[in-house]
């Protein structure tokens, strides 16, 4: 059930808020966090502790609801757990505390012994996973495109101008010799082909395209669902920004069209009539999408992976063991999102808690391995940790890393991807541990009976 829990919290924040936006939503998030958040906080307690847990989450959530000091004290955690946040306090939300009954019903009718050690490992990474949040690097903007004898130029606002001398094929910085006036150009028609004419849409990134010499116009391109997901990640200001200008060349293959597209850099139409989105050629860094926050997520779940497989196999110090792993994983996790020194974000803040997390996850690190030695951990379960840590990596960051590069085309596809391959190599790691504390109660070496 917790579990279940998870998945609705993710397909209702990263899919049903982005259709349907409102107050539905909203409080269909809050019913699932409620019925997740006890089931994680008494895993750390390992027995006993359901309904200790439950209520801590009742107070805490009514604190952050109710009050403006719990409501920012909840973003700054939110925003250092999953990236930039914001929680607001809203009264209205405390209709969903009803749903801890339901938490509190789970977890006691959860199995126990080795059968809560694996949904551990399950519910843990998934549950992180589902929250995560996205950022965005600022860029850019392609403002003007004009026609200089048998080139292109493409006026970059902030940054180097782009030249192209085969068609919007190749391009090269521009070396600074040419006329630095920026001419802005919303239409324009194929020289010796006055009924061809192109335009760029007013307020949206689209051209549109006439064919009787400007009467009636007609649909040419636009960004798809994905583009337009991808553009937002590097950039959240491009919202309400559109097509700057565009150029029309005559080719001996036809005619090319070269759109300044703003933010999203170069669009070129080629002599075959396919639009082909060039975006940056000059400055590669500013098309690729920054995964840093996915990438971290990855990291932290294969933490989890390694720690939890040691953790199913131990005979004692369960409750231990898994605190100082948790703590091992927040330290680690907080040392890869804090901004490298002297960069954008950096402060003293932010130094002192990439230190702690530096701490955290050594200690933790170190307690663990003691423990782990300390209370027997069988050979099979720690080598699916170590072993799975890495296969959860790739399954964690490889549909994200094909999202950026246009495959899947929207992000909540990857998202799903992510979940579901990292599901079943987590759900494979259980299998063998399950099996594992199967054998090892038959054989008489566990006293605790598997279910």
């Amino acid at each position: 059930m917790t579990v279940a829990g998870v998945f609705v919290l993710f397909i209702n924040d990263h899919l049903l808020k982005q259709a349907w936006p409102g107050p539905v939503t909203g409080k269909l998030s809050d019913v699932a966090g409620l019925v997740v958040a006890p089931a994680l906080v008494a895993l750390l307690f390992w027995r006993r502790a359901d309904l200790a847990a439950t209520v801590l989450t009742g107070v805490l959530f009514t604190l952050v609801k109710t009050t403006e000091t719990g409501a920012e004290l909840a973003s700054h955690v939110w925003t250092l757990v999953a990236g930039p946040s914001r929680v607001l306090a809203d009264p209205t939300d405390l209709l969903a505390l009803p749903a801890l009954a339901l938490a509190w019903w789970v977890r006691r009718r959860s199995l126990e012994s080795y059968s809560a050690r694996w949904r551990v490992i399950v519910t843990m990474p998934l549950a992180v996973l589902a929250v995560t949040a996205t950022s965005a690097a600022p860029m850019p903007s392609a403002d003007s495109v004009e026609v200089d004898g048998s080139s292109i130029v493409v006026h970059i606002g902030d940054g180097v101008d782009q030249v192209s001398d085969d068609g919007g094929v190749t391009w090269s910085d521009d070396d600074g010799s040419r006329d630095g006036s920026r001419p802005l150009q919303s239409a324009a028609c194929v020289p010796m082909q006055a009924t061809r004419c192109y335009r760029v849409v007013p307020d949206r990134m689209a051209v549109e395209q006439s064919d009787d010499g400007g009467k009636t116009w007609g649909p040419s391109w636009t960004p798809t669902a994905g583009d337009r997901e991808r553009l937002a990640r590097r950039s959240p200001s491009w919202v309400g920004r559109h097509s700057m200008a565009l150029a029309v060349q005559p080719r001996p293959e036809g005619h090319v069209v070269v759109v300044a597209n703003g933010l999203d850099g170069i669009v070129v139409r080629d002599t075959s009539g396919e639009w082909r989105r060039v975006g940056w050629p000059g400055s590669p860094e500013f098309s690729a999408i920054d995964l840093s926050p996915e990438r971290n997520v990855a990291i932290f779940l294969a933490v989890c992976m390694l720690f939890g497989g040691a953790a199913a196999g131990l005979h004692r110090y369960q409750r231990a063991y898994i605190g100082f792993a948790a703590a091992a994983g927040l330290g680690l996790y907080t040392a890869f999102n804090s901004p490298a020194p002297l960069s954008v974000g950096w402060s003293t803040e932010t130094a002192l808690l990439s230190v702690l997390g530096v701490l955290a996850t050594l200690v933790g690190t170190v307690v663990c391995l003691v423990l782990a030695v300390a209370g027997r951990a069988r050979p099979t379960p720690a080598a699916v940790g170590v072993l799975g840590a890495p296969l959860v990596y790739v399954t964690v960051y490889t549909p994200f890393y094909g999202w950026s590069v246009g495959t899947p085309g929207p992000y909540w596809v990857a998202v799903a991807l992510a979940v579901l391959l990292t599901g079943l190599a987590v759900l494979g790691g259980a299998v063998l541990i399950r099996y594992d504390a199967r054998r090892a109660y038959l054989d008489g070496s566990s006293t605790s009976r598997p279910t």
